[in-house]
């Protein structure tokens, strides 16, 4: 493994993007969607970056070993002015990247760009509760669990509690 890099994703990145998403879906049961259940394909993706150019209250972050992605993190708000204040952080680092910081990091370089945009006031995401690093990583950052959505999701039988985590950056 090389030097990490972070830098914002191109429109020449789709591909990968969507090949990463695919991938890691299968790596872990953390994710909202399991693996080749990423939701875009290559033209949407691109389409999902371009919309990000210029755009104050969306970005999304690439860690990249050479040209390989090991990590994704975003924050996406809505663009209605009662809640465009509140960007949802999603953030995935591919498993043999996992534990040398770059999960730290990309949510450094996220918090930092929201206290910089002038919109975006609070950060907000979802974790399942059994995610217990990603859950202490958040609660570092500042990040509060704010509520449980009991049995929300259900993978393989088994029910899943999902926490609704948050925190103010002004």
């Amino acid at each position: 493994m090389g030097e990490i890099n972070i830098r914002r994703a191109a429109v020449e990145d789709a591909a990968k993007i969507v090949e990463f998403y695919n991938y890691v879906g299968g790596e872990t049961s953390y994710l909202s969607f399991e693996k080749d259940e990423y939701p875009m394909n290559v033209k949407e993706q691109e389409e999902e970056i371009r919309s990000l150019e210029g755009n104050a209250t969306n970005i999304m972050l690439l860690a990249m070993d050479g040209e390989e992605i090991a990590g994704i993190a975003t924050i996406h708000s809505s663009h209605k002015i009662k809640a465009r204040h509140d960007g949802e952080l999603g953030i995935v680092v591919a498993k043999k990247y996992q534990n040398q910081g770059i999960g730290s990091e990309l949510i450094r370089q996220l918090i930092e760009w929201a206290k910089g945009n002038g919109v975006t006031t609070r950060i907000s995401l979802d974790t399942r509760a059994d995610n217990v690093m990603a859950v202490s990583l958040y609660m570092k950052f500042g990040f509060q669990i704010e509520g449980c959505r009991k049995n929300s999701t259900l993978l393989n039988g088994t029910y899943y509690d999902l926490y609704v985590m948050g925190m103010m950056i002004h």
